[in-house]
């Protein structure tokens, strides 16, 4: 199998960061293309009352994925163009859908590696991509 499409999950914490650095090397390594891609959860844009609409807040919540998907093209600095996906929806879900309709050869995704109550709380969209997704995933593990 080759690896010819990669996309790279992220979110602004420095899990992500690092699994992009892993991505980002591993397309160079093999001369492939990059994709970045961000959801936002509409379930997280529901303001208590008097606040921004929840409309807004997609809006909102969009314009800064598009800054947080250019900053991270720019530290990557690929020589090909990477291409950007900015997406709503439930994170795991729409990260498969973009890695199934792009076509990813493999998904580069972050995770914190909870464990116990602190992982059932929280929950994993890592391991819900790796459940779901029709193409390999590399979860890359917080650096410790």
């Amino acid at each position: 199998m080759t690896f010819r499409n990669i996309l790279i999950a992220l979110d602004d914490g420095p899990v992500a960061a690092h699994a992009a650095n892993v991505g980002s090397e591993l397309a160079r390594s093999l001369g492939a293309d990059v994709a970045l891609v961000n959801v936002t959860d509409p379930r997280l844009a529901v303001v208590p009352e008097g606040g921004i609409a929840p409309g807004d807040m997609i809006a909102l919540a969009e314009q800064e994925s598009r800054r947080l998907l250019a900053s991270f093209r720019t530290r990557l600095s690929s020589p090909a163009p990477i291409l950007e996906f900015v997406e709503v929806g439930e994170p795991a879900e729409t990260i498969v859908k973009v890695a199934k309709d792009w076509p990813a050869d493999v998904i580069v995704i972050g995770s914190h590696g909870r464990r116990g109550v602190q992982r059932a709380l929280v929950g994993s969209v890592a391991e819900s991509v790796m459940r779901h997704a029709t193409c390999p995933v590399l979860v890359v593990r917080a650096k410790e």
